[in-house]
């Protein structure tokens, strides 16, 4: 029976290939709460639970292109730090918001700055990588 269109809550712990832990709703006893298949989670999360009954675990391996994506290198951008106004403050490594032409706020990474120019990385931090997840079904409701 499928879950999809159901309002669903897991308990999860992600891990990657090479065994670190980047999350885990058990270590916060806090189950994940969300409606399968509406594309509140990574393509490959909302398919792993879709078939899943209650109370069965599974284990699953998501490849990046059904989690955050590949990495996109026209997402990695050099501008020199005279055009930013308060740039000079930033360090490597820091997490800011930039905005859009439209306004929109974009989430980036201050990738290096050097010869007085600073590089953001807007790609998601999870992008290019395969993730795993041990899932655990508790609870279907229409």
């Amino acid at each position: 029976m499928s879950n999809e269109g159901k309002k669903v809550k897991v308990h999860y712990v992600g891990t990657l290939d090479d065994g670190t832990k980047f999350d885990s709703s058990r270590d916060r006893n806090e189950p994940l709460e969300f409606t399968c298949m509406a594309g509140q989670m990574i393509k490959g999360f909302d398919a792993a639970v879709k078939d899943m009954e209650v109370g069965q675990v599974i284990d699953v391996h998501i490849p990046a292109a059904e989690a955050y994506g590949e990495r996109r290198e026209d997402l990695v951008q050099t501008l020199p730090i005279a055009q930013l106004p308060g740039a000079e403050n930033l360090v490597a490594g820091q997490k800011v918001t930039l905005g859009s032409p439209a306004g929109y706020p974009i989430p980036a990474l201050v990738a290096k700055i050097e010869d007085g120019n600073i590089t953001f990385d807007m790609n998601h931090e999870m992008a290019g990588k395969d993730l795993n997840f041990n899932i655990e079904l508790l609870e279907v409701a229409e």
